[in-house]
């Protein structure tokens, strides 16, 4: 017997409902950072949701070189509410812009 989607699929609409969206609480969370830290985040590597919000992967240039490909950058994990609003903070891993995983 197929399932039937259209129960889940109101109830998924009515638990977005009074939620922001991920793109708007990615930016709060990251305008907060930046504004903290002094320097605009270059990108978002990660989301998840969290029991207490989202947790945030973000990559950051701490020191920049010529040739850019030997800037210093730095992935930093954000927690971050609900609302988008930082609660926490912690710098994972520094790399060479040019290295590789």
């Amino acid at each position: 017997m197929p399932r039937d989607d259209s129960a889940d699929d109101g109830e998924r609409t009515h638990q977005m409902s009074g939620r922001d969206g991920l793109v708007t609480i990615v930016s709060r969370s990251l305008a907060e950072f930046g504004d903290l830290v002094g320097q605009a985040p270059e990108r978002v590597t990660g989301a998840r949701r969290t029991d207490a919000g989202w947790s945030l992967l973000v990559d950051l240039t701490e020191l920049e070189r010529i040739p850019s490909t030997t800037s210093v950058l730095a992935t930093y994990r954000l927690d971050v509410d609900e609302e988008g609003f930082l609660v926490g903070y912690e710098r994972l891993r520094r790399f060479v812009r040019g290295a590789t995983d």
